[in-house]
């Protein structure tokens, strides 16, 4: 079953420091016209900083759009497309945090809404952390915390993290982690 939709043109309806509206109008599958709407972004990336303690550092912000304050893993948009998301994502987390890494791990990436934003968020997990002095922006204010990665899990499944990127971060890790586990009875038992 063909499924692609082909884009005919596209133009900008609004271009601003961070999102861009596009519309395009495509081709269906079915060879008849129509358009879409959506917002492009530069991409971004976030981390879970798991500590040698099992504790998530997390942060309490601020989100305008929903007038709330989130728990969420650090987080920020790439500087450039040709930015390396591995470089972003260890910036982020020590201009958020302080925390270095000496270990990234890669998890996959989250679209957050695909049938109206093209932000593709890399998702990293971050271990054998150091901590120093965060040195957020002039505009980011921002309350670090940590929490056991369990209680976190909890808190996703109990529905009080709303975040989408923290919640799947949270339970990718802790599923590695208990595969990790597995792995390691496994061989002691041979």
């Amino acid at each position: 079953m063909k499924l692609t939709e082909k884009k005919v043109s596209s133009k900008a309806i609004f271009d601003g420091n961070v999102l861009h509206v596009r519309l395009d109008a495509i081709e269906l599958p079915n060879g008849k016209p129509a358009t879409r709407e959506y917002v492009h972004h530069i991409g971004a990336v976030a981390v879970l900083p798991l500590t040698d303690e099992g504790e998530v550092v997390l942060e309490r912000q601020y989100r305008y759009p929903y007038h709330e304050i989130l728990v969420e893993i650090p987080a920020g948009k790439l500087e450039s497309p040709e930015e390396d998301p591995r470089k972003a994502a260890l910036r982020e987390l020590e201009e958020e945090t302080g925390a270095v890494a000496s270990e990234l791990v890669y998890l996959g990436d989250y679209y957050a809404s695909p049938a109206i934003l093209d932000e593709r968020i890399r998702l990293y997990l971050a271990r054998g952390l150091t901590f120093a002095e965060s040195h957020t922006d002039e505009d980011e204010f921002l309350e670090v915390f940590r929490m056991p990665l369990e209680e976190l899990v909890a808190e996703v499944m109990a529905g009080n993290i709303p975040d989408g990127k923290t919640q799947v971060a949270a339970m990718r890790v802790f599923h590695m982690l208990k595969n990790e586990e597995e792995e390691k009875k496994n061989e002691a038992e041979l």
